[in-house]
């Protein structure tokens, strides 16, 4: 009776998720897409269809590499008796699948690294590498951005006169940047970090936001040399950090590159370098937005990128644009959580 209720209680949890995600797509489309007065009739849009496919290409082809960069990491830091490599590509697969689902639906971005550490412990991973290669990861991808960021910037005046767009993104990069420089700082520094850290907890418990102070501290400490010591591990293997900042510059390059086929799929007629530049600049713009995938936001700053379209065209390009930048990663979360709902059903074993 009790299993029967468990189960039940499993399917109905399954059930809500999914329609917790339809719900996430329709509301942001909604509130994206919901003026679309002006938007022409799409049987009355010429599109060239065959020019979507560099896009659907370039938009895998930064998910294979996002990928590979995980199952890199993992290979030169899991113990190679470990059972979990065999499947490295499927832990790879699933781990970036959630960062990017959590990513996109919770504030600034910040849900996508918890969901993948817990995803990488329980798939066999030690706690330690666990915790270190999604952190890693992101990272290096933002550096990987950083990198391109500074070179667009200085050949920005070269495609916009818009001195408030670029202020702007400069603002978000330096938003952008701050986390790799804590983090350098945390690896590099644990001890002047846990003092810092001390004092934060200090002050939470002195407001009665924390009760057990010393326990508290002890665990802040402990966390932080933990991670210093996994991080100055792949710092340590020669070459693999330096890959995978490599390896993140060519996911941003192939992710920058898709509104310049989209434009040029609906009658745009834009040089690829200005449409990149331009890509680059007002994504870094709307990176310090603290909405779910920067929904409100992105869509009006990427109006600049796609303004070269007639007011007709630009709400259906801005729509793909939209699907492949944010809608196909709350998609691809749903049919995940199927797959491991119906993985489970398969192996009882597996539920733990």
């Amino acid at each position: 009776m009790f299993k029967k209720i468990k189960a039940s209680r499993k399917i109905l949890l399954t059930l809500v998720f999914v329609l917790i995600n339809i719900a996430v797509i329709a509301i942001t489309a909604f509130s994206e897409f919901g003026n679309s007065e002006n938007a022409a009739k799409f049987s009355d849009i010429h599109i060239k269809w065959w020019m979507l496919i560099p896009a659907i290409i370039a938009f895998l082809g930064a998910l294979t590499i996002e990928i590979y960069k995980y199952v890199l990491l993992m290979r030169k830091t899991v113990d190679k008796s470990n059972s979990a490599l065999k499947n490295a590509w499927k832990i790879a697969r699933r781990t970036i699948i959630i960062g990017k689902y959590y990513d996109n639906i919770t504030p600034a971005a910040i849900g996508g690294q918890p969901f993948q550490i817990y995803h990488m412990n329980k798939s066999g991973l030690p706690s330690g590498i666990a915790t270190t290669i999604p952190i890693i990861g992101m990272i290096s991808g933002q550096i990987g951005f950083i990198l391109i960021a500074l070179i667009c910037f200085l050949l920005a005046s070269t495609v916009t006169n818009n001195a408030t767009l670029i202020a702007t993104a400069c603002f978000g990069l330096i938003f952008y940047a701050f986390w790799p420089i804590a983090v350098l700082i945390a690896t590099f520094l644990p001890k002047s970090t846990a003092e810092i850290i001390n004092l934060g907890v200090k002050f939470l418990a002195k407001i009665h936001v924390i009760k057990d102070r010393d326990k508290a501290i002890k665990k802040a400490e402990d966390g932080v040399n933990e991670y210093a010591r996994c991080v100055k591990l792949i710092l340590k293997t020669p070459g693999l950090f330096l890959k995978t900042i490599l390896l993140s510059v060519g996911f941003h390059i192939l992710i920058s590159s898709i509104p310049f086929f989209v434009l040029t799929a609906f009658g745009g007629e834009v040089g690829f370098a200005s449409c990149f530049i331009l890509t680059v600049a007002v994504t870094s713009a709307v990176y310090f937005i603290p909405t779910p995938g920067n929904a409100g936001a992105a869509e009006g700053t990427f109006y600049l990128v796609f303004s070269a379209l007639s007011s007709g065209y630009v709400f259906w390009a801005m729509l793909f644009w939209r699907f492949f930048s944010f809608y196909s990663y709350i998609i691809a979360g749903g049919i995940f959580y199927l797959e491991m709902y119906l993985e489970k059903r398969r192996h009882p074993e597996l539920q733990k």
